[in-house]
């Protein structure tokens, strides 16, 4: 019986420490939070719906989990907060819009780049910018302490509270994913001289690029090229002249060869040599790259393959996998 009440006291004791790390984050959260309010949002608020009133409802929401904690009621409060974790990915979606906003509203208004400037020079702020602020959702959101095991008076909650949260997140990220995804399309774009292909389509994403050399079929030099490696096509482009008046910092696409018809071999590089040799092969035209780093031609013969293998049409449930994997 002792040992039962002693083990008893220790949940007790562990559950007290929880709680109390909890609401203590939750205040030093919430503080952040009010300083965004407070200090910035408000000023923008006519212009920055739907995000001005999404963070002002993030901040109600949030103040009622911490009011809970407070009381003791770490079960409503999870309950409580489960019930609108949706609203993170309402947010996320709107975060772009709310940054460009702000990004019009410095550029325009003198009066309100001053007043932020001295707003973020006060103590409260410890150096960080209303931009850093903005994502604090997302980062408590990633961050948070509701998957700790407490008791298990509040196993079956906190199971709820850890599922929600993780599904959520998965949602958040996928955003995220597909923004950073665009932002890279986007620069591609503009790296490449005129439009003789068009980056920007909807399904595609950004793999990885570098420099390669071209070994030529015949008795000629090597050739250092620029190559791109999106998840449905290889683009291969060279460097405009240096001295031309409006692309000397832009790139000439020369080729772009669909994945789905790619076959792609490690000629040489097994071994812990110097560099390697790949092989690609297409219906009209095999490609021989060439690189004198191990790693990098091992990382490019890694990716070509699976993309390669990821555009047959005949893997349709491998393809699902490996693309949910690499992304």
């Amino acid at each position: 019986l002792g040992s039962s009440g002693s083990q008893r006291a220790r949940w007790e004791r562990k559950r007290s420490r929880t709680a109390k790390e909890l609401l203590e984050t939750e205040h030093r959260y919430l503080e952040q939070l009010d300083l965004v309010v407070t200090v910035s949002i408000l000023v923008l608020f006519d212009t920055w719906v739907p995000s001005g009133s999404m963070y002002l409802f993030v901040l109600s929401w949030e103040s009622v989990l911490a009011l809970h904690l407070e009381r003791g009621n770490l079960g409503s409060g999870l309950e409580n907060f489960c019930q609108n974790l949706e609203l993170y990915g309402h947010y996320t979606e709107n975060l772009e819009q709310a940054n460009k906003t702000l990004k019009e509203q410095l550029r325009k208004n003198k009066s309100f780049r001053r007043f932020k400037k001295l707003q973020e020079a006060r103590p409260q702020f410890q150096g960080r910018r209303l931009e850093d602020l903005l994502s604090l959702p997302l980062q408590r959101l990633h961050h948070n302490m509701y998957s700790l095991v407490i008791t298990s008076e509040y196993a079956a909650i906190i199971s709820e509270a850890v599922k929600s949260v993780s599904e959520v997140s998965q949602w958040v990220q996928d955003i995220i994913h597909k923004r950073e995804n665009s932002l890279q399309l986007l620069r591609i774009q503009k790296l490449l001289k005129g439009r003789k292909i068009q980056i920007l389509t909807p399904g595609r994403w950004y793999i990885r690029e570098g420099w390669l050399l071209v070994v030529p079929s015949k008795g000629e030099e090597l050739k250092r090229r620029m190559f791109f490696l999106f998840s449905d096509i290889f683009i291969s482009t060279k460097p405009c002249h240096p001295l031309h008046p409006l692309n000397s910092n832009k790139l000439a696409c020369q080729a772009v060869y669909p994945l789905h018809q790619c076959v792609v071999e490690k000629v040489f590089g097994h071994t812990q040599s110097q560099g390697g040799l790949l092989s690609l092969s297409f219906p009209h035209k095999t490609l021989l790259l060439m690189s004198s780093d191990q790693q990098d031609i091992n990382d490019w013969y890694q990716s070509l393959w699976l993309k390669s293998y990821l555009s047959d049409s005949h893997q349709s449930q491998r393809k699902v996998n490996l693309l949910n994997y690499l992304k």
